[in-house]
Order: structure tokens, then C-alpha cells, then sequence
């Protein structure tokens, strides 16, 4: 085993978009792991929207904020190489939240084994289907017959969200993304029956044609226009979940805030929640079981995009927040 690694820091705090300056790769020692410890040899990590948002030092969503001039942190699967004091083994398949780094030392606790055999690919364990599923199941309530929006539909969450909510009887998923390239996909590829295109004229409007007979379900990644337009074309009894927030997210510093006809909601019978992943983690064991027989019987795909190497990393989140991908975006170390 080599006895150096490279991690990825953050540089500086950004003003604006993600850009390469803003990271820095350093070479250091490979830790040794005490009781208690496991040391991991990381080979795929992800990037994620909210990890712009974790750059900034104050924000409002309950994760710690990157830290100048310290390695990042974020989802990531290895195999083990040591473990003194603990029930691992060394080839271990695990996950743990300390990505950005080739080597990560990782309190015991902090670490989940994994089944090499429930998913066809390990990578598909740095998937988003678990916030995609309690979207749909827990926070739209997708039922049989309903018509669905989804926006964001071409990232890592909306790419699932749409086939998962197909599979609970949906009739008809509209989604949203930024180019006809990426809705031509979402169409052909996804499972996804029309696409409204962000620039391509009011979001409104678009939604409309797409869904003359409103919508019963809306899992809203984005907020903003779009989450106006799926309220005023929601049906009587719509639920509406609100899983992100990318309109602010991915904005220059500047919240986006969506004007409410409360009035219009009550007459309606509408129901609108949030709903954050940490507060449903039973349904990851639910969705790798889900994700791991969809993708061998076919029900199932896993849209994502791969760059290697650590080096990479920068990239793939400056590329994400800039929307050049489809699906998850995961660096193989």
C-alpha cells in the first residue's frame, strides 16, 4: 500500500459559480486506524447540488459547511484495509460520508457494510434513489392513475424519481430540464411522457399543454417559477412534496422565494410538505433491495455520468451545478 494519498480541499469560499481555483488537491500520509477506526481505500465518490450550497460558510441546511483549507466531505464507497477492533475485514465493501479523499479513516460507527452482491455495480450504492423513493412514496403520495410533475428531472434524484413513480401506477410523468437534449432523453430513455424545457417560453404555460388535466402529484427539486406553475395547475387534493431547492442552490448568493395564494391552497385541498432524507433513512435498505431487482429485471436504469480520478472532482461538480450531466455525477478513485 502506497503510504501517501491526495484529498481535496477547499481553497476559498465562492462569490459565484463552482470554478476549478476554489479546490486545491494536496498529497499527504495515509492514516493509520486505531480501536475503533477503519481505514478505506475509496473507489467511487459522488458529488451532489447541495455540496455548492456546504461551500458557503453560513447556510440554512442542516450539514456541517466545508471547512477552508480542509478535505471535503461527502458520499463514498471503498473496500476496507484495516480495522483494528471491529468486526470488518479487510475487503469489506462499505460506505461512509468522507469522500473527497483517496484513503479515509472512519470511525467504526460511521461506517455501513455494504452487499457486494445486491447491486449489479457498487456504484449504484452513491445512487439517489433513496431521496427519489420518499419523494414519491412519502412525500407526493403517488398513487395509480395520477399524473405527475417532476422538476430537476434530469439530475440524479429526478431521473429516478420519474421511473419510481411509473412503477407506483402513474399514468402520466411530465418533467423539466434545462435543453431539448437532456428532455429527448428524459423521454426516450426514462420513462418520462413530455418534458416542459427551462428558457423555452413560461414554465406555466408549457405545464399546461403537457398536462391539460392538471397534475395530482408534484416532486419539486427546483422551487421557483417551476413550483408556481405546479401550484397553479395542481388538481383539487394535489399533494405537492418540496425534496429541494436548486433555483436557490444554484444561484449566485440569491435566495429564490415563490409567492403562495394560501387562499387557493385551501380551497383546493392541497397539501404541501418538505421532506429531507434524514428524517426517512429506513428506506435506504428499502431502495438498495428495490434498485438492486429493477436493474436485473430491467424496471430500472441507472442514468449517471463517471469521470476518474481524484483530480477530477472539481470538475464533476462544477459540471453538475452547470448542468452538463444526466443523472448522478460519481468520480472513480
Amino acid at each position: 500500500m502506497t503510504n501517501t494519498h491526495r484529498e481535496v480541499r477547499l481553497a476559498a469560499r465562492p462569490t459565484g459559480p463552482v470554478t476549478d481555483d476554489l479546490f486545491e488537491i494536496a498529497e499527504v500520509p495515509v492514516p493509520e486506524p486505531g480501536p475503533g477506526q477503519v481505514l478505506v481505500r475509496n473507489t467511487f465518490m459522488g458529488v451532489a447540488a447541495v455540496m455548492r450550497t456546504l461551500m458557503d460558510e453560513v447556510t440554512s441546511v442542516p450539514m456541517p459547511s466545508f471547512v477552508v483549507g480542509e478535505a471535503l466531505h461527502g458520499p463514498a464507497v471503498g473496500e476496507v484495509v484495516a480495522a483494528p477492533g471491529s468486526d470488518l475485514k479487510p475487503g469489506d465493501l462499505v460506505a461512509h460520508r468522507l469522500g473527497w479523499r483517496e484513503y479515509s479513516l472512519v470511525d467504526a460507527a460511521q461506517v455501513q457494510r455494504l452487499d457486494p452482491d445486491l447491486l449489479p455495480d457498487p456504484a449504484g450504492y452513491l445512487s439517489q434513489g433513496p431521496t427519489a423513493l420518499m419523494g414519491v412514496d412519502r412525500g407526493a403520495e403517488v398513487r395509480p392513475g395520477d399524473t405527475v410533475f417532476v422538476t430537476g428531472a434530469a439530475g440524479g434524484v429526478g431521473s429516478l424519481a420519474g421511473q419510481i413513480a411509473k412503477l407506483r401506477g402513474a399514468a402520466r410523468v411530465i418533467g423539466s430540464t434545462g435543453s431539448r437534449q437532456k428532455a429527448d432523453r428524459l423521454i426516450k430513455e426514462f420513462g418520462y411522457d413530455a418534458v416542459v424545457i427551462r428558457g423555452a417560453g413560461p414554465i406555466e404555460e408549457q405545464l399546461r399543454a403537457a398536462a391539460p388535466e392538471g397534475i395530482d402529484a408534484l416532486f419539486d427539486n427546483v422551487g421557483g417559477e417551476q413550483l408556481a406553475a405546479a401550484l397553479a395547475v395542481a388538481n383539487r387534493g394535489a399533494r405537492l412534496a418540496i425534496v429541494g431547492a436548486l433555483a436557490t442552490q444554484l444561484s449566485d448568493g440569491s435566495r429564490t422565494t415563490t409567492e403562495i395564494d394560501t387562499l387557493s391552497l385551501l380551497a383546493r385541498s392541497i397539501t404541501m410538505r418538505g421532506v429531507a432524507l434524514y428524517d426517512h433513512l429506513d428506506l435506504v435498505p428499502e431502495w438498495n433491495r428495490m434498485f438492486g431487482q429493477g436493474l436485473r429485471d430491467g424496471t430500472l436504469t441507472f442514468p449517471h455520468s463517471r469521470l476518474h480520478g481524484i483530480e477530477e472532482a472539481p470538475r464533476a461538480l462544477r459540471e453538475l451545478t452547470q448542468g452538463r450531466h444526466l443523472g448522478a455525477v460519481l468520480v472513480e478513485l
